[in-house]
């Protein structure tokens, strides 16, 4: 594709003005929204007013001016991301957290139920708080098995499921609704981690009559570094799981200040400490954004971008381990290169930011609401220059950061 065509797609993209949205530095191409996700301009006016305004003048009063109430009205939005209702869905907590939560609850449900089926290969976070979750509760095992071993390791000692839907690595989506009804024909629950796919692709965990799910605020919902997550509990099993962080804003009455823990009803036991308003505010104006745009639109886009930057990475010889099918996927795209670390460092400093993941993965997230079809075109080629020229041998982008 020339420029000039992606440029006539860009002009056409119902999505186009969506870009002028969010605060993208000039001469720079963004395909690391999978990872943290820009600054919408809003963002700014908004933290202002609640630095200036709601904690500088209203001080503790805010808490009763729509402070308290932000877990759950934020978590109603992101619902309507996701496929739930907005009573099952509540902002809190760091992912990790959330998945420690529900893992714990999960195995305390059935006593005859004692082990945890999940993929080997998982997203760290998930396996290592799989891991200490289950050194938590007396006679509970982490079962971790290849992806195509999944469906025979649930059996009738399988309390949870526990599986991320898009693959941070390869962008490998599981169809939710199969799987669910799977672990529930064998009488388990399941627990998705939703962090590469909400605001990505479509979801819908009502209709997969899903259990549990989490998902964090900083990659597709945009909502800042380190933002507040979420956590989803259908409601026919809302006042059968317990949280086992039983802090004091999951009791039924904080203000009431007794000794003994009650469990709230509905969503807010699984609370723990005080909001970080300023994390929420954050959050909340990345979720109104992306509310705002056309879930087919965003779903349709991701699958040319794909395609285009597919397309690239062929005639450059890259090997892709993305699938091509587009139901089967999430919206990042990735290649295996024995130098992946150090062409992601040669393009970054090219202008072209996307992100390396151990041993040899060279990651682009495909994000609709703001990149273009001309940046991706661009990003191919600086992609195709650095390798024509072996740029990317040099000592200096073999250099190992802290964050890669």
């Amino acid at each position: 594709m020339t420029r000039d065509e992606a440029r006539a797609l860009d002009a056409a993209d119902p999505l186009r003005h969506f870009r002028g949205k969010f605060a993208l530095p000039e001469g720079v191409v963004y395909l690391d929204g999978n990872s943290l996700g820009p600054l919408p301009r809003e963002t700014a006016p908004k933290l202002g007013d609640m630095i200036d305004r709601q904690w500088g003048e209203r001080l503790i009063r805010s808490w009763n001016e729509g402070w308290i109430e932000a877990p759950q009205r934020i978590g109603g939005k992101i619902a309507r991301l996701i496929g739930a209702q907005p009573d099952e869905v509540i902002v809190t907590d760091s992912t990790s957290v959330n998945l420690f939560k529900l893992i714990v609850a999960a195995l305390r449900l059935d006593p005859s139920r004692t082990t945890i089926v999940t993929e080997a290969g998982n997203f760290p976070t998930d396996l290592h708080v799989a891991e200490g979750a289950v050194g938590c509760v007396p006679g509970a095992t982490l079962k971790l098995v290849s992806r195509d071993q999944i469906a025979e390791a649930i059996d009738k000692t399988t309390a949870l499921l526990l599986l991320t839907h898009v693959h941070y690595k390869s962008a490998e989506r599981f169809d939710m609704a199969a799987w669910t009804a799977r672990a529930h024909a064998r009488g388990a629950l399941v627990l998705w981690d939703l962090s590469h796919s909400a605001g990505a692709v479509p979801i819908d965990l009502n209709g997969a009559a899903a259990d549990l799910a989490v998902g964090c605020g900083y990659k597709y919902l945009n909502g800042g570094p380190g933002a507040p997550a979420y956590l989803y509990v259908a409601a026919r099993l809302q006042e059968r799981l317990a949280n086992p962080v039983s802090g004091w804003m999951g009791h039924a009455a904080p203000f009431a200040f007794a000794d003994a823990y009650t469990p709230a009803p509905g969503m807010a036991r699984w609370l723990a400490g005080t909001p970080p308003m300023l994390a929420m505010a954050a959050l909340e104006s990345g979720v109104d954004l992306m509310l705002e745009a056309n879930p087919v639109a965003i779903a349709t886009k991701s699958a040319v971008l794909f395609d285009l930057m597919r397309s690239i990475g062929d005639t450059l010889g890259l090997d892709c381990i993305s699938p091509g099918d587009p139901m089967m996927r999430g919206s990042h795209i990735s290649f295996r290169h024995p130098h992946a670390y150090a062409l992601c460092q040669a393009l970054i400093a090219e202008g072209v930011i996307g992100d390396f993941r151990d041993p040899d993965i060279l990651r682009f997230g495909l994000t609709p609401l703001y990149l273009g079809y001309e940046d991706v075109v661009i990003a191919g080629e600086k992609l195709a220059a650095i390798l024509a020229g072996q740029r990317h041998l040099a000592p200096t982008f073999s250099k190992r950061y802290a964050v890669t």
